[in-house]
């Protein structure tokens, strides 16, 4: 049984942009760093593109700190979601699209899943809740970042 509930987090932005290019735009996860304030790089494994079932790698680097992260595509709707979880089970992260007077509503948000909360008690013990705390964090200033990011070089062209 998990100690604590998931942990969620989203915010939006409005894009000049349809629907279909600003999903083409995120769900392609090599352009990931540029936009993301975390993770730097990101491949496809294998011969995996934006379809359920592909998994990718993302290289992270935060000061001190550089890892790698799998995850697996669990929503891939070309103009409406594209979403990915890191580790199978641990974190959900989200692009959902809505069209809004002649452009898009690009929402962020992001799920810390009960299994990774439980892996985090395990890995961190006593600290974990402090990590728990700093993930959480990074969540709420990364993800309007990545969203202005995001509108800048889709409103670029």
């Amino acid at each position: 049984m998990s100690r604590v509930e998931s942990r969620t987090h989203s915010s939006s932005v409005v894009i000049r942009s349809s629907p279909e290019a600003v999903y083409d735009l995120v769900s392609d996860v090599t352009r990931t760093g540029e936009w993301s304030p975390v993770c730097r790089a990101c491949w496809w494994d294998g011969d995996g593109s934006a379809q359920v079932g592909a998994w990718f790698t993302g290289r992270n680097e935060v000061p001190g700190r550089t890892w790698e992260t799998r995850s697996e595509v669990v929503a891939a709707d070309r103009g409406r979601e594209f979403a990915w979880v890191v580790g199978g089970n641990l974190v959900r992260w989200a692009f959902t699209l809505q069209p809004e007077d002649g452009g898009t509503r690009l929402t962020e948000s992001w799920e810390f899943l009960p299994a990774g909360i439980d892996l985090f008690h395990e890995r961190y013990g006593e600290a974990a809740d402090r990590e728990i705390a700093d993930r959480t964090r990074a969540a709420h200033e990364g993800i309007p970042a990545t969203l202005d990011a995001i509108k800048r070089i889709a409103e670029a062209g």
